[in-house]
């Protein structure tokens, strides 16, 4: 397998996206994946879009003696999975208060230096399910108000609201230990 699509199946992206992301066209993302080597731009473009060192592109075909192509081992890769899966579940102790929940895991992101595009999706899904959370309990209060319903409707609709978060967040730390991605994830990055 090209280190080009084992980079780009490990970001979880297809061709298309990957093409969306960094501006190279499908047809030379094809043509690298088949054995050619980037160069310049195409290099550049690629290696962002993908959060990975240019060097790491380089290379034709993964060395068969299980080594990454930039010298890690794999006995390194479950600690940058790890890592992965910490930015993930930093969320968990701050699911009570919805902008919170993004802080913890992109000052773990920034301080890790993961600023790959599975980090990024994972911030990105906390966003917005905070947007969408913020949203939907307006919209209980303000249906509360119009129908006079008790305030336990807020209040279940809260809890609700967070266990749904805590689901979304294990689901997605299992598949990242199991598949090395993400469950619940958006179609665009927002950071």
């Amino acid at each position: 397998m090209s280190i080009l699509k084992h980079k780009r199946e490990q970001a979880n992206l297809t061709q298309e996206e990957l093409s969306a992301n960094s501006g190279i066209s499908i047809r030379t993302i094809q043509r690298i994946e088949a054995g050619v080597d980037p160069k310049g731009h195409t290099l550049r473009s690629l290696a962002k879009a993908l959060g990975v060192e240019e060097r790491e592109l380089l290379y034709k075909q993964e060395p068969s003696d299980k080594k990454e192509p930039s010298g890690i081992t794999e006995v390194h890769k479950p600690l940058r999975n790890g890592i992965v899966k910490l930015i993930n579940l930093s969320s968990l102790p701050l699911t009570v208060f919805p902008p919170a929940n993004i802080v913890l895991p992109l000052l773990i992101m920034w301080g890790t230096r993961q600023f790959n595009p599975l980090t990024k999706q994972i911030v990105s899904v906390q966003i917005m399910w905070t947007i969408f959370s913020i949203i939907f309990f307006m919209l209980t209060a303000f249906i509360k108000n119009w129908f006079s319903l008790g305030n336990q409707v807020s209040l279940v609709v809260m809890i609700l609201l967070v266990m749904i978060n805590v689901f979304i967040i294990l689901r997605n730390t299992a598949e990242i230990d199991r598949k090395g991605k993400l469950r619940y994830q958006l179609n665009f990055s927002i950071i």
